[in-house]
């Protein structure tokens, strides 16, 4: 065997290798925690839309003051939306960096997908799209 052709399958299973720690990195953060949505803001990278702005202040002073989000076992996703629980799945893609949430079924006809812009212990951020418009849900561990 060639050493390109070493070199080429090892850097490919070093890839392989990495994406699932990231992925499983991403899991250890999120599961097992009440994820409370605190605040809901425009991504930093949109350009200015007063009709946006408007919509995060409403979803974050109506839709949003009483919800929180669980990842637990068996890639059970609970969203509890002023206090009525509902249950779905999750699975984690791209390293760990978008998290696809289904119905409990699995099936992808009904599959949200939320982007993870920053998360750490106690702090988990996600991009969400809801209309017309991506908004940020700024959630903090409970």
């Amino acid at each position: 065997m060639q050493i390109q052709t070493r070199i080429t399958i090892f850097a490919a299973i070093v890839a392989v290798v990495l994406s699932a720690c990231n992925s499983s990195r991403t899991n250890e953060l999120l599961i097992h925690k009440k994820w409370r949505v605190y605040d809901v803001v425009v991504p930093a990278d949109n350009a200015y839309d007063n009709t946006q702005i408007t919509q995060a202040i409403d979803l974050k002073r109506g839709y949003y003051t009483n919800v929180y989000y669980q990842f637990l076992d068996n890639n059970l996703f609970i969203a509890t939306i002023d206090n009525k629980p509902d249950s779905g799945k999750y699975k984690l893609l791209s390293n760990g960096k978008v998290i696809s949430v289904t119905g409990a079924n699995g099936l992808r006809s009904s599959e949200n997908l939320v982007t993870v812009t920053k998360l750490d212990e106690t702090h988990f951020d996600m991009k969400v799209k809801s209309g017309e418009y991506y908004f940020i849900l700024k959630t903090k561990a409970e």
